[in-house]
């Protein structure tokens, strides 16, 4: 007998093609095992991120539908004051005056709940025109102002947070 055989019979392990078999078939079923339970472990973590994505798409979707509701709420005792100003059948004379302040009142009450929303008023008579806050619908040749300033305000426009929400329709003076 060769020493490595030998070695093998003292320390009880035999190297017959049955054990080896055995030990291959042992460690193939370990390996199995690991892979179904890996499997197992992926497919729970994918179940998991595609209900995450759902809750998240649902969330989104709701976030959208009602994000105006504070901005509504804000909104909807000037929508009283306008209702409660419509019902006024006749002004006569002397009452005028009361009549029009209570409007601009309302239409102060609109605009401050709106710039606490975020909208900003965009300056624009005697400003230069900035095509990217103005639009030009009107042009006149005068020698009295700086070329491109802007002489009237047909229609104001407005920022939100920063960001463009309609430019002012403006009347610009041009060279001759």
């Amino acid at each position: 007998m060769s020493d490595d055989n030998q070695e093998r019979k003292a320390t009880g392990v035999e190297d017959t093609p049955d054990a080896q078999i055995a030990a291959l078939t042992a460690e193939r079923d370990q390996l199995v095992a690991e892979r179904a339970d890996l499997k197992d472990r992926l497919l729970r973590v994918l179940a998991d991120f595609d209900n995450f994505r759902r809750r998240a798409d649902r969330d989104r979707s709701e976030y959208l539908q009602y994000a105006a509701m504070e901005m509504v709420r804000d909104l909807i005792p000037i929508l009283d004051d306008f209702h409660r100003a419509m019902k006024v059948e006749t002004v006569d004379k002397e009452h005028v005056k009361e009549y029009v302040k209570g409007i601009e009142l309302i239409y102060q009450r609109l605009f401050e709940t709106l710039k606490k929303a975020g909208l900003e008023p965009i300056a624009a008579a005697g400003k230069p025109f900035d095509p990217n806050l103005h639009q030009a619908v009107d042009r006149l040749q005068t020698g009295d102002f700086p070329d491109q300033t802007v002489l009237e305000e047909y229609q104001s426009g407005y920022n939100f947070k920063g960001k463009l929400l309609r430019p002012a329709m403006v009347k610009v003076a041009v060279r001759p």
